[in-house]
């Protein structure tokens, strides 16, 4: 049955091309745009080039995929698959959800746009849990009826090092960014449900990866309780700082495998460099796959 469905995720699920094929599933690159020109993230710019352009002082900024673009895609895959599973970014945080959604009526009921209300580290959880779906057997419709429903089993912190991005975005004021970059303040930003919040405002990365981890503690005892989970880290341009980070997880959690990812580049992009986070998610199926 696994030949017959295609699953297809965005890259802002974090898995690269040469994951992607190991895994068996098949990716739609994100568009960056670079001061002015565009480009695709892991097809014509990847973490090491993007980052030294952001360090430069590039304006950066991210758009949704084409829509010619994505029905090539999905009339190409189904020249070979019967269906399409495809989980692109939460629609909490990009209108391509809603775009892809629109798109799809047009085939007759073969692709799946699923909303499952993710992005980066889990995201990734759940694509890899449709692939496990579809080769259990399971139709496209049971599948897709499955993610959207386990989709909010999910906490996301982020910590970003630098408010410039955030001023640009319009999260905070450039008053307020200037006041935190002097007083060294770090928000910690939190993704439940889809969209993004702030969760805790603190001084230094120290103290934010401390508040990252009280938070993934209380999500473990109270809505999370009794279950089933897996972590990963994540961090935008340093990796030396992203394995530690991954280590202090390892050690505040040390009954878990502890994961570890880039953040992807369209997400960069938001945080700016030096930026670290994690997810913790329901784990039904990827753990005992080594994946």
């Amino acid at each position: 049955m696994d030949e017959k469905i295609a699953i297809l995720t965005d890259t802002n699920s974090g898995i690269t091309p040469e994951q992607a094929a190991g895994f068996g599933i098949h990716l739609v690159s994100m568009p960056v745009i670079i001061d002015g020109e565009t480009f695709f993230e892991n097809e014509s710019i990847f973490q090491d080039e993007f980052f030294q352009r952001l360090r430069q002082g590039a304006c950066v900024s991210t758009s949704q995929p084409a829509p010619g673009a994505l029905m090539d895609c999905w009339e190409g895959l189904l020249q070979r698959y019967d269906e399409i599973i495809y989980l692109p970014m939460s629609s909490g945080l990009s209108g391509s959800c809603q775009t892809a959604a629109m798109l799809a009526e047009e085939y007759d009921g073969r692709i799946h746009v699923v909303d499952n209300h993710r992005i980066s580290v889990t995201l990734r959880q759940s694509v890899l849990e449709a692939k496990h779906l579809a080769g259990q057997g399971k139709t496209a419709r049971e599948i897709a009826a499955y993610l959207e429903k386990d989709g909010l089993e999910s906490s996301i912190y982020v910590a970003v090092n630098t408010l410039e991005y955030l001023k640009k975005s319009g999260r905070v004021t450039a008053a307020g960014a200037a006041i935190g970059t002097i007083l060294n303040i770090k928000p910690v930003l939190q993704i439940q449900g889809g969209k993004l919040d702030a969760y805790k405002k603190v001084r230094g990365m120290r103290q934010a990866m401390q508040a990252m981890i009280d938070g993934l503690k209380q999500d473990q005892a109270g809505r999370f309780a009794g279950q089933k989970l897996t972590i990963r880290a994540a961090y935008s341009g340093d990796a030396e700082a992203g394995a530690i980070w991954q280590a202090e997880l390892q050690t505040a959690f040390p009954g878990m495998s502890i994961g570890l990812d880039p953040l992807p580049i369209s997400i960069s992009c938001h945080t700016g460099d030096g930026a670290l986070g994690v997810g913790m998610m329901k784990d039904i199926f990827c753990s005992d796959l080594g994946v």
